[in-house]
């Protein structure tokens, strides 16, 4: 299967993607604003990829910004309870369920050749079957204390390989790893 997979993902120092209730609101801080942050951006990342695949929480998270970010790029929402759409998201996101391997050579068979996977719990799950090969790790500099995790128990070791790590004027440090 000629499939990438990969994470672009931000984390506080002490490995949350989110505070207990979902809120990602620390994020945005105004302190955090900065002329440019180094590394990988966004907008490169997004211009590499040919579809997203996300969790039903992420979805519900996402619906919640005042627009859809997402705006040429297929997405995909791995439900098991499945997912009631908004009209406007209609041919914009695809419901699908299924084991991570699964849902990735239904994807590589479309001819897609690099998926973002996002959410704490897809994210998992890709890394646990094995199908991640790029993690991109944004750590904001703040301690949460508790919150959603973006790596809990994998079940299994993994070895990576650091490609890059930056450093931002606003304290962000991005860092890109090979999984092995």
């Amino acid at each position: 299967m000629d499939i990438k997979c990969s994470v672009f993902i931000a984390a506080s120092v002490d490995g949350f993607i989110a505070r207990p209730d979902g809120d990602i609101e620390w994020l945005h801080l105004p302190e955090y604003e900065c002329p440019a942050l180094n590394g990988l951006s966004y907008d490169d990342f997004m211009a590499s990829v040919d579809a997203l695949v996300m969790g039903r929480k992420t979805l519900d998270k996402v619906l919640s910004f005042p627009e859809w970010p997402y705006a040429n790029k297929p997405v995909v929402v791995l439900s098991r309870q499945g997912v009631i759409l908004p009209e406007s998201l209609h041919g914009k996101v695809e419901v699908m369920a299924g084991e991570p391997a699964d849902i990735v050579a239904q994807l590589a068979a479309r001819g897609m050749k690099h998926l973002y996977i996002d959410g704490g719990q897809i994210v998992q799950a890709f890394l646990a079957a094995g199908l991640i090969n790029e993690l991109v790790i944004t750590r904001i500099p703040v301690l949460l204390g508790k919150g959603i995790p973006l790596f809990s128990q994998l079940g299994t070791e993994q070895s990576l390989r650091l490609i890059e790590s930056s450093v931002s004027d606003n304290g962000f440090v991005q860092t890109r790893y090979q999984v092995r």
